[in-house]
């Protein structure tokens, strides 16, 4: 068999030539293009690195922000309440007078009323006694016949009124 006898012959330019191509391509591969993917490779990663600071520093700032909205809300919302608190006290106090008020006009009213009654009773009970004394005497004088007088009269309602 030739090619068997070639292989001494070839076999050590062939692994001459191998030699040489992989040493072209580790010096061209790992000499030049390696080290460009590594510094792209690590610039990604600075970038990433600094993208992930940045929205981290964004993230704190849209918190510290937020916190002072919730207090200045919160605070605002202590102030409306306040304020509300003032106009409900505000509102009830202005009720309270006009209650005072209407009150004391139902107060008055009610003594006027109260004397203008007390007046008409009196002023009845006068007439009643006047009333009732003529007709004790007209009753006396048509059942006994005899002839009373309108004192004697008055005086004797008076004690029925009083005792009755």
């Amino acid at each position: 068999m030739p090619q068997i006898a070639q292989l001494a012959e070839t076999f050590s330019s062939q692994i001459f030539w191998l030699l040489v191509f992989f040493g072209i391509t580790f010096f061209v591969i790992g000499r030049g293009m390696v080290p460009r993917v590594m510094a792209t490779v690590e610039a990604r990663d600075s970038q990433i690195a600094a993208d992930l600071a940045a929205a981290q520093a964004a993230r704190d700032e849209a918190d510290q922000q937020e916190e002072a909205w919730r207090t200045r809300e919160n605070e605002n919302r202590a102030a409306a309440q306040a304020v509300l608190a003032k106009a409900k006290a505000d509102a009830a106090a202005k009720t309270e007078q006009r209650l005072a008020k209407a009150q004391t006009k139902i107060d008055t009213r009610l003594a006027e009323a109260e004397t203008r009654i007390a007046a008409a009773r009196d002023e009845a009970l006068g007439e009643l006694e006047t009333v009732a004394t003529e007709a004790a005497q007209d009753i006396v004088e048509r059942l006994a016949g005899v002839k009373v007088t309108k004192p004697t009269a008055k005086k004797a309602v008076k004690e029925a009124l009083v005792h009755g």
